[in-house]
């Protein structure tokens, strides 16, 4: 099996990248040239596992596989520069849609990977609010805030929309996946209230009692599906590698599965990834061979 790599370098120039500048010199080479796919992801938990086992799968026929960890604006213009492959991380149709627009003339929608997605605002089953339209006049059990994740996340723009269209007194606080689950994990073990930016798939709703505040503006939107999508020319170049992207669907169980293992104190979610595409060959035997 070939080596993976983490490659940091376009972590810090992902704010060239959004301009438009271009990686600088030095960075990775054409991942065709050398057999290498290059996937980029957030730093979300579902995407974290997604992306490690197609990343486990790829390896296993024989691909040598590039990780790169962006935001999502640079996750997307990345693919649309040819910089990354493949991503299997896109939210579709309400969360990534602006990211989509700007880069569909360079980029190829392969479909749905995972299908049954929620977005919301998710609060402790034990708080006795139950929608959104009722924060404001409970804005001090919560502090005066909505603790978010990072800024640039489609989640985190459908949230402002949100603040407005329900006119809340709470600030709506960015940070990080990993910040937003710390606070509500200590909010819980001190049974206090808080409300958090949600999505499901997340691990979070099988460790804690969680619910989503009903949304009646549908500012949300509806269930969304997350997709695949490749840069163009994916499929001339790497024939292979674009038929295993296509192929690759799986069920919230399944994802959630690959959640958990990677909440275990020490876990690597590269080596949690193989150990479920070696537990599940009879899921992978069908994405390696459509």
């Amino acid at each position: 099996m070939k080596t993976r790599t983490l490659n940091h370098r376009i972590r810090l120039a992902s704010l060239a990248l959004v301009a438009g500048t271009g990686l600088a010199a030095g960075s990775m080479a054409h991942a065709q040239d050398q057999g290498t796919v290059n996937l980029a992801y957030v730093e979300w938990s579902s995407e974290v596992a997604s992306t490690n086992v197609v990343a486990a799968v790829l390896e296993q026929a024989g691909f040598e596989v590039e990780l790169t960890s962006l935001s999502a604006a640079a996750m997307f213009q990345a693919l649309s520069t040819g910089d990354a492959d493949a991503i299997v991380a896109a939210w579709l149709p309400t969360t990534h849609a602006d990211y989509m627009e700007r880069v569909g003339d360079n980029t190829e929608d392969l479909g749905v990977n995972l299908d049954g997605t929620t977005l919301g605002l998710v609060v402790p089953d034990y708080t006795d609010v139950d929608s959104i339209a009722d924060l404001n006049d409970n804005a001090d059990s919560f502090n005066g805030e909505i603790i978010g994740i990072d800024p640039g996340a489609g989640l985190m723009s459908l949230t402002e929309q949100v603040v407005d269209t329900y006119d809340l007194g709470l600030n709506l606080r960015s940070g990080s996946g990993a910040t937003m689950t710390a606070a509500l994990a200590s909010a819980i073990q001190n049974e206090e209230d808080i409300v958090v930016t949600g999505w499901t798939p997340h691990w979070m709703f099988a460790r804690f009692d969680l619910k989503y505040l009903e949304d009646p503006e549908n500012v949300y939107g509806g269930a969304e599906q997350i997709h695949t999508v490749v840069r163009s020319g994916l499929k001339e170049d790497m024939p292979e590698a674009y038929a295993i992207l296509d192929a690759f669907e799986w069920t919230p169980d399944q994802m959630g599965e690959v959640m958990l293992m990677n909440q275990e104190d020490g876990s690597d979610p590269y080596e949690n990834a193989k150990q479920w595409v070696e537990e599940n060959q009879d899921v992978v035997e069908h994405w390696l061979n459509s």
